[in-house]
């Protein structure tokens, strides 16, 4: 295959554009693992207030974090089509 095939141009140019694409996504993707590393420390510094104010056990508070989190496993897909519902947006996928 020569370097002037079509299809020699169209694998350049596809790999510039995910080239493009990945350092425009890079930064608003390590903004939002910030925020969920910052999430889970406030989760353990709420826990250790909560432990000594509320008078709660590990078991309680494991308890508690294991329902936020099954609830949030089940409901977060029907929720997000629900927003893209009511948002008036399309899914892309």
């Amino acid at each position: 295959m020569s370097s002037h095939s079509p299809v020699a141009f169209l694998a350049g140019d596809e790999s510039s554009t995910y080239a493009k694409v990945t350092w425009r996504l890079l930064p608003f993707l390590f903004i939002y693992y910030l925020c969920a590393y910052l999430d889970r420390i406030n989760v353990s510094f709420a826990k250790l207030q909560m432990l000594n104010d509320l008078h709660f056990s590990e078991a309680v508070y494991g308890a508690g974090a294991g329902v936020f989190f099954i609830g949030y496993l089940l409901f977060e897909v029907q929720i997000n089509l629900i927003l893209l519902r009511v948002a008036g947006l399309r899914a892309s996928w």
